[in-house]
């Protein structure tokens, strides 16, 4: 499961709908819908909010949009909770620079323009239910073989 921090205009047709599928397990995770991947890591920051099902519909709406912009068509109405006013979240630069390197790399070998198109992209900017603030790769992170490595504030 992979719920980007970064904004979903960087994603591929294949990230963004596979997110869209992932965000929708989430909720279903999170409302007791399924009882696959309840201890998933990335689900932490979700069920740390006051209304875990709020902050995951907010995010799944942030998908929507993008998906309207390129002429996609998400189903909202499989969106349990929308808040009125979405939550605040926020996500470390360090995760940020995290997932970016491993959606570059996941772009290089799979979708070579799109890859091409963001990379003079430092630092991209975040989902719009998130805002970043200093700080390393989250604790809920799992860094694995196969992964970007930092070394010196660069992926490798």
């Amino acid at each position: 499961m992979r719920l980007w921090s970064v904004h979903p205009r960087y994603l591929d047709r294949q990230a963004l709908t596979a997110c869209w599928r992932e965000a929708l397990l989430a909720q279903a995770v999170l409302s007791g819908r399924t009882r696959g991947y309840r201890r998933h890591p990335q689900l932490e920051r979700f069920r740390a909010q006051p209304d875990p099902l709020h902050a995951v519909g907010a995010y799944l709406a942030g998908l929507a949009v993008e998906a309207d912009e390129r002429g996609y068509r998400f189903d909202r109405s499989r969106i349990l909770s929308l808040p009125a006013e979405p939550p605040a979240l926020t996500v470390e630069t360090g995760q940020l620079d995290y997932e970016w390197g491993h959606l570059m790399r996941k772009l290089e070998a799979r979708s070579p323009e799109t890859a091409r198109r963001w990379a003079a992209v430092r630092r991209p900017e975040t989902h719009p239910l998130f805002s970043a603030v200093e700080g390393p790769v989250a604790g809920w992170e799992r860094p694995g073989e196969g992964k970007p490595s930092m070394a010196g504030g660069h992926f490798h």
